[in-house]
């Protein structure tokens, strides 16, 4: 099934504001959702929907930050364009740490804000191909049986054959058997494209 096409989603509880970014992402081409607050954001937090957000930073009751903290807490990395109408800098800072992807000043450029956008989107294309190689990763890696897997990672530690056997109470041949579905399973065609594999599978 084809991915849905990246939304933009705004908010923002400045009614004249809301409907101004509306109509210049429309006029640039973006699908756009907007909500006049973040409560009425999160009861549709878009957690498997591509795009990114544009929110203020000051609003009553949850702020944008806030905000951006409870998308995190609920797993939904969706990427953050913020505005602001004051030249906050510990705001703009602890917003860049969180993975804002830009911190823009009202009234800001049209051009810099559709970049802005443009840039969220893209790194949110990216992160969604990753972790979608990574699940596939993961997939082939959960159809090995349980004495492959314990060949594999050791295989991808750099022991040889016979070194697994003996670790493992097994016949060398037998292990050189295991070793080989692992590769055919895995897709691999050498030690080195394993030992990649195995890495990216376990994380930083």
């Amino acid at each position: 099934m084809a991915e849905p096409a990246p939304t933009v989603f705004v908010v923002d509880d400045d009614p004249s504001v809301l409907r101004a970014l509306e109509r210049l992402l429309r006029a640039a081409g973006h699908a756009v959702e907007a909500y006049a607050s973040p409560g009425a954001f999160l009861e549709r937090a878009p957690s498997e929907r591509p795009g990114c957000a544009v929110v203020d930073l000051r609003m009553p009751g949850l702020d944008g930050i806030e905000l951006q903290e409870q998308l995190a807490r609920r797993g939904c990395p969706l990427p953050i364009v913020f505005l602001t109408g004051h030249g906050d800098v510990p705001s703009s800072v602890r917003a860049m740490k969180a993975g804002a992807v830009d911190f823009l000043t009202k009234p800001c450029d049209d051009t810099d804000l559709l970049a802005a956008v443009a840039r969220a989107i893209e790194r949110d294309a990216r992160a969604r191909a990753a972790l979608g190689e990574q699940q596939a990763l993961r997939t082939r890696f959960e159809a090995l049986t349980p004495r492959e897997r314990e060949v594999c990672l050791r295989v991808a530690q750099g022991l040889l054959n016979k070194q697994i056997a003996d670790e493992l109470g097994a016949a060398e041949k037998t292990i050189k058997v295991h070793r080989g579905r692992v590769m055919e399973k895995l897709g691999v065609e050498s030690v080195a494209e394993l030992v990649r594999l195995v890495d990216r599978l376990q994380g930083p």
